[in-house]
C-alpha cells in the first residue's frame, strides 16, 4: 500500500486506472437505477475521470462512489485490502460516512451530505468535491489528504507587483498572465516558468510520478513537492504512452526490404525467400539496412554486408578497406554498385544497431573532417525530387511556404523554381539550389529571429514565437546544411554551446547582451564599489530584479559577481528558453542537431564563423578548366584574378563566385557541380548558376578582357539587387 502511513491507511494507489483520456459524460438516471448512477457523496452522476476521478459502482451493495469524492472525505479511512470494498474502503465504513455527511450542511449548495470540511483552525466549511472545485477550493493528495476551503487555501508567495506582459504557458503555448492566481501556477524551480492548473493536471495524470517534472528544467523532487501542496493530483501510475498496447513492438521486428540502388528481384523489394539468392540480408552493424543477396552479388547469407551510412562511418575511422571491384570513379568511398537508393526508415527507439553506430561515431569523433560529415548527412537524400516555386522578391515567405507545404520532404532532392508574381504569363525559370540557400542564409541572419551584430543569439519575438518561426529557422539551417548550402556563420559561441552540451552547462559573456538597458544594469553592478552602492543599484531596478528572479539579499560587496550572473544567464538564456527549445526541435531534421551534438569542433567553425576571405589562388584552383580553353585567355582570367586582389578593380573575389555559382562562399561540403570555366567567343562573360559554369570572353587584349568583365559582373550583380531586394 503505497500511503499506508496517510490518515491512518488512506491510499492513492488505485488511481493507476484513471483514464485521464476519457471525456466527461452523463450518466441517465433510469427508472429504478438512480442510486447506481450516482455517487453517494456528491449526489452527481457526472462521470469525468479527470476531474472527479474514477466512477465506480459496487453492484452487490447498490453502491456509487467517485474515487476523490471517497478519497478526500473527512471521516473515513481505508481499513481493508486493496480489493476489498471499493478501493480498500469497506463498504460499512463508507455507509457510515454517508450518514455522517448527510448532516453536514455544503457551503456551496447549500445541500446535506457535505463530507469535505477545512482543516484550517476554527474553520467549519463543509463541502461536496465539486462544490469545492467550483468554489476553487485545494485537496491535496498526499500525506494526510487535507482540504482547504477558498478563504484558507495554500497559495504561492509572490510580490503582488509583479505584473508584466503575457508570458506563456509552457504546457500548451498559450498566453497567460503571469499572476499567481488559483487557476494559474508557477513552478518553484524555474521563476519564469507558468502553467495553467489544468493544463499541470491533465500533463500529472498523462505521466504519472515517475514522469512528472518540470518542462524546463525536469526537476522532479521540488516540482512535485509544490505541485501537491498547490492540489494537483499526481498518480502513483506509469506514463499512458507507456502503457499503450505493443507500444514497443516495433523493436521486436526484423528489417526486411531491399535498399540497394537498382533492386534485381521482379517481386519486389520486400520480397524475401530463405535460403535463396532472393534472401534479404541485414547490415551487421546497424540491422535497419537490408539488401537481397543477389542484388549485392553475396554468394552466401554469411558474407558481410554493411549499409552505405555505416561503410561511411568506418571509412571515416580509418576502419574499413575500400572494395576492390565495382569501384566508382567519382567517390572517395570504394563501394560496389549497391549504393543505397534512399536511406532506411530508423525506428524512433535506439536499436543495439544505432548503439553500434554511436561506438564508432565516439571512436573518429576528433578525426572527422566538416566537409565529410556534411557530406555524410548527404547520404539521406533521395533521388526523387521535389519543386520549391520561389519568388527572388519575397524569399523569406516562398521558402517558408515551400518548406511548410504537405508534400515537402526535407529528404527528397530540392529542384528550385523561380517565378515572378509580376510575370502574367506565369513563366517558370529553374534556379541553383545553392543561390537558393545562400540567400536564404542571408535572409536568416537579417531576420528579427536573432539578436546582436556579429555574432548572434536568439531573440525573444513573441509573434515569431507564436507562427512557430523559430522551428522553422532551425529546419532552413538544417536542411541548407544537408543539400548543400553555405552554414549560418553568425552563430554565437554561446548560442552553439547552449546546442552542444545543453543550455545547463554553458555561461554567456557580456557581449551576448544587445539590450543597451539590461547591459547598463550589469555595468553598474560590475562598477559597484561598496555595498551601500550595490544596494542603491538594487533598489533601483528592485520591480525588474524580482520580475526576473534575480532579487537577492547583499551582505557583501562580493554578491555583485553572483547578481551578475543570475542577470546575465536570465536575459541571454533563460529568457528565450521557449524561442531556443523550439529553434532546437527544427534543427534536429536530417539528424543536423545530433550531428552537432557528436561533433561539436569539428561544427563550431561553420556556424561560427564566417568563411575564409577569398584569394586568387583559391578561386583559380576552385575552377576547373575545360578541354581546348584559350590558352590566352586562361592567362587573362588569372591575371585578372590577382588584380582583384590587389584591389585595381571594383569587382571583388566574392562578385566573381556570386555571378557563377549565386553564392558568397564556398558550402562546407564545396560546390556540387563543381565549378567550371570555358572560353567563348562573345563579348561578356555569362555565369551559369545551375551548373556553376563560368563563361569568359574571348578577347584580344588584356585590358578588353578586364573591361567586359567589371561591366558584366558589377551590372549584373547590380540590377539582381535592385529586382530583388531580399526583404524579409
Amino acid at each position: 500500500m503505497a500511503c499506508a502511513a496517510a490518515r491512518e491507511g488512506k491510499s492513492d494507489t488505485a488511481s493507476l486506472e484513471l483514464l485521464p483520456s476519457a471525456p466527461c459524460k452523463m450518466s441517465e438516471n433510469k427508472p429504478g437505477g438512480s442510486q447506481n448512477s450516482t455517487c453517494v457523496f456528491c449526489r452527481k452522476n457526472d462521470d469525468c475521470p479527470i476531474k472527479y476521478g474514477e466512477k465506480k459502482t459496487h453492484e452487490k451493495w447498490n453502491l456509487t462512489v467517485h474515487y476523490y469524492c471517497l478519497l478526500m472525505s473527512s471521516g473515513i479511512w481505508q481499513r481493508g485490502k486493496e480489493e476489498e470494498g471499493v478501493y480498500g474502503f469497506l463498504i460499512e465504513d463508507i455507509r457510515k460516512e454517508v450518514t455522517r455527511a448527510s448532516k453536514l450542511k455544503c457551503s456551496v449548495c447549500k445541500k446535506t451530505g457535505a463530507s469535505i470540511g477545512c482543516v484550517a483552525p476554527r474553520c467549519k466549511r463543509s463541502y461536496h468535491f465539486p462544490c469545492g472545485l467550483q468554489r476553487e477550493c485545494v485537496f491535496q493528495f498526499t500525506g494526510n489528504f487535507a482540504s482547504f476551503c477558498w478563504k484558507h487555501r495554500p497559495v504561492q508567495i509572490i510580490t503582488s507587483n509583479n505584473c508584466r506582459d503575457s508570458l506563456l504557458c509552457t504546457i500548451c503555448l498559450e498566453f497567460i498572465e503571469p499572476i499567481p492566481t488559483y487557476s494559474v501556477l508557477r513552478s518553484p524551480c524555474c521563476k519564469n516558468a507558468w502553467f495553467h492548473r489544468d493544463c499541470l493536471q491533465v500533463q500529472a495524470i498523462n505521466a504519472g510520478v515517475f514522469f512528472f517534472r518540470c518542462t524546463i528544467c525536469n526537476n522532479s523532487d521540488i516540482f512535485q513537492k509544490e505541485m501537491l501542496r498547490m492540489g494537483i493530483h499526481i498518480p502513483e501510475k506509469d506514463a499512458s504512452w507507456e502503457l499503450e498496447e505493443n507500444a514497443y513492438q516495433e523493436l521486436l521486428q526484423h528489417y526486411e526490404h531491399c535498399d540497394v540502388r537498382r533492386c534485381r528481384c521482379k517481386e519486389g523489394r520486400d520480397y524475401n525467400v530463405p535460403d535463396s539468392k532472393w534472401e534479404i540480408k541485414r547490415c551487421q552493424s546497424c540491422g535497419s539496412s537490408g539488401t537481397h543477396l543477389a542484388c549485392s552479388s553475396l554468394q552466401s547469407w554469411e558474407q558481410n554486408w554493411e549499409c552505405l551510412e555505416c561503410r561511411s562511418i568506418l571509412y571515416s575511422a580509418g576502419e574499413f578497406q575500400k572494395a576492390k571491384k565495382h569501384a566508382l570513379p567519382n567517390t572517395n568511398v570504394g563501394i560496389n554498385d549497391c549504393l543505397l537508393e534512399e536511406s532506411s526508415p530508423k525506428l524512433s527507439r535506439q536499436s543495439p544497431g544505432d548503439q553500434r553506430k554511436d561506438l564508432l561515431r565516439q571512436g573518429s569523433k576528433f578525426r572527422r573532417d566538416i566537409s565529410t560529415l556534411i557530406i555524410e548527412l548527404g547520404f539521406q537524400v533521395k533521388k526523387k525530387s521535389k519543386k520549391v516555386f520561389i519568388n527572388k522578391a519575397n524569399i523569406w515567405n516562398s521558402a517558408l511556404a515551400g518548406f511548410r507545404s504537405q508534400n515537402f520532404n526535407p529528404s527528397y532532392t530540392i529542384e528550385i523554381v523561380y517565378v515572378n508574381e509580376k510575370d502574367h504569363f506565369g513563366t517558370e525559370q529553374p534556379g541553383s539550389k545553392q543561390e537558393f540557400l545562400s540567400l536564404l542564409m542571408q535572409q536568416l541572419e537579417n531576420s528579427p529571429l536573432f539578436e546582436g551584430s556579429l555574432s548572434k543569439n536568439l531573440s525573444l519575438n513573441s509573434q515569431a514565437l507564436k507562427e512557430n518561426l523559430y522551428y522553422e529557422a532551425g529546419k532552413m539551417v538544417a536542411i541548407s546544411l544537408v543539400h548543400g548550402g553555405p552554414s549560418p556563420g553568425f552563430f554565437s559561441q554561446t548560442l552553439f554551446n547552449c546546442l552542444a552540451y545543453g543550455p545547463e552547462n554553458t555561461q554567456p559573456i557580456l557581449d551576448d547582451v544587445s539590450d543597451f538597458d539590461v547591459a547598463q544594469i550589469m555595468f553598474r553592478v560590475n562598477t559597484a564599489a561598496t555595498v551601500a552602492d550595490l544596494n542603491s543599484i538594487v533598489n533601483d531596478y528592485y520591480k525588474y530584479l524580482e520580475l526576473i528572479g534575480c532579487l537577492r539579499l547583499i551582505t557583501s560587496i562580493s554578491d555583485k559577481y553572483m547578481l551578475a550572473k543570475d542577470i546575465l544567464v536570465y536575459h541571454v538564456i533563460k529568457r528565450v528558453q521557449a524561442p531556443f527549445e523550439s529553434f532546437k526541435q527544427g534543427l534536429k531534421t536530417l539528424g543536423v542537431l545530433e550531428m552537432i551534438q557528436t561533433y561539436p569542433e569539428a561544427f563550431f567553425h561553420i556556424l561560427c564563423h564566417k568563411p575564409e576571405n577569398l584569394s586568387a589562388k583559391i578561386l583559380s584552383d576552385l575552377f576547373t578548366v575545360h578541354t581546348l580553353s584559350d590558352v590566352q585567355t586562361l592567362g587573362f582570367w588569372n591575371s585578372y584574378l590577382q588584380a582583384l586582389e590587389d584591389g585595381k578593380s571594383t569587382v571583388t573575389m566574392e562578385d566573381i563566385l556570386i555571378f557563377a555559382t549565386g553564392c558568397k562562399s564556398i558550402p562546407p561540403a564545396g560546390f556540387k557541380p563543381t565549378p567550371s570555366i570555358e572560353c567563348l567567343h562573345m563579348d561578356f562573360p555569362v555565369g551559369n548558376k545551375c551548373n556553376n559554369c563560368l563563361a569568359l570572353p574571348i578577347t584580344s587584349t588584356y585590358k578588353e578582357f578586364q573591361e567586359s568583365m567589371d561591366i558584366a559582373i558589377k551590372n549584373t550583380l547590380r540590377l539582381e539587387k535592385e529586382e530583388n531586394p531580399h526583404f524579409i
